[in-house]
């Protein structure tokens, strides 16, 4: 399946498409021993996680040196793809449930990323600075600002203002209540023709100044 992800980025290294072909296999390894992917979705990794979380590669391409944080990382997404697709960028993974994140560490150290470092951690404990923070539907859009904004640093040096990039899914009307006039809504289906991201797919920017 790693056709598929060539399919959208044609340009990437050889040692970068031996990533991306690593994962299906670390994945599967680490979901027998701690259960992080549904057996559904471990059979569709590349077009539901690895795939979806390459969209923000898509949408922008972090300027290397960026700082990234990954909020609510789960097993790893978006910040693992991410990560190998940006390999001159800083990612730190974090999740409130020390199993998943030890999945996250140990697929990030067997495909030998250097640029990643997962960590066990709540949102409203990050003390540190990034110039982007990405998600994956993890709370509603308003709790989430109000835990990140403090981790988003001022001075920004990407096409975008430095700010949060989340994917979502669904309706999504009342939770851009508060960001209508910032905020920025783009469909998956701007990057991608597979019929799954046709299911009301978004990927969501809100700058935070």
């Amino acid at each position: 399946m790693t056709e598929l992800i060539s399919k959208y980025f044609p340009h990437l290294s050889a040692p970068q498409q031996e990533q991306f072909a690593r994962l299906d296999g670390l994945y599967r390894e680490w979901n027998a021993k701690i259960n992080v992917i549904s057996r559904k979705d471990m059979d569709n990794l590349y077009l539901h996680h690895v795939l979806h979380s390459l969209a923000i590669g898509k949408a922008i391409r972090f300027q290397a040196g960026t700082r990234v944080l990954d909020f609510g990382t789960g097993g790893g997404f978006p910040g693992i793809p991410l990560a190998i697709l940006f390999p001159q960028c800083q990612f730190r993974l974090i999740d409130g449930t020390g199993k998943k994140i030890t999945v996250a560490s140990a697929v990030a150290s067997g495909i030998g990323l250097q640029n990643v470092e997962a960590v066990q951690r709540r949102g409203e404990e990050e003390t540190e600075m990034f110039d982007f923070v990405v998600s994956r539907a993890v709370m509603p859009l308003p709790d989430l600002v109000k835990i990140v904004r403090k981790n988003i640093r001022r001075a920004h040096h990407n096409a975008w203002p430095n700010g949060l990039i989340c994917l979502k899914g669904g309706a999504l009307v009342e939770e851009l209540k508060p960001f209508q006039r910032v905020a920025e809504v783009i469909s998956l289906t701007d990057f991608f023709d597979e019929e799954w991201f046709k299911e009301e797919k978004k990927l969501v920017y809100i700058p935070i100044q």
